[in-house]
């Protein structure tokens, strides 16, 4: 079962970073290529990389390149030219910071055309 609360993902397409922020799991916003369009507090906080510096950047190459590899990026494109990229896995985040137990969630919402990866301390 999803971390997200109920409802949530239908309101994709309207969210904002003070709405983001407030959540108590990370959200990336990416474009189909994975770079960066919004960065919440709760993700900045969780790998030490302020959403200002982390905007523009590729998530899986350049802030999260433990996530470079089949099992979340390839997993990403994969979704994304199936059309179908709604993918939760439990995983270790390992890029600078000790070895950190996360569930991550790949989705793109069809309704407002955007790619999401929620993470969730476990």
């Amino acid at each position: 079962m999803s971390f997200l609360p109920g409802g949530f993902e239908g309101s994709l397409g309207a969210l904002d970073e003070v709405t983001a922020d407030r959540q108590p799991f990370g959200i990336v916003k990416v474009d189909n290529e994975g770079r960066i369009q919004l960065y919440n507090r709760y993700e900045a906080e969780l790998a030490g990389v302020t959403p200002e510096s982390a905007k523009g950047k590729n998530f899986f190459t350049e802030v999260a390149p433990c996530c470079n590899n089949s099992l979340v990026f390839g997993r990403f494109k994969k979704g994304l030219e199936a059309g179908q990229l709604d993918y939760e896995i439990n995983y270790t985040f390992t890029y600078k910071m000790k070895p950190t137990n996360v569930k991550l969630r790949l989705k793109h919402d069809t309704a407002s055309n955007t790619n999401w990866v929620f993470v969730k301390k476990a």
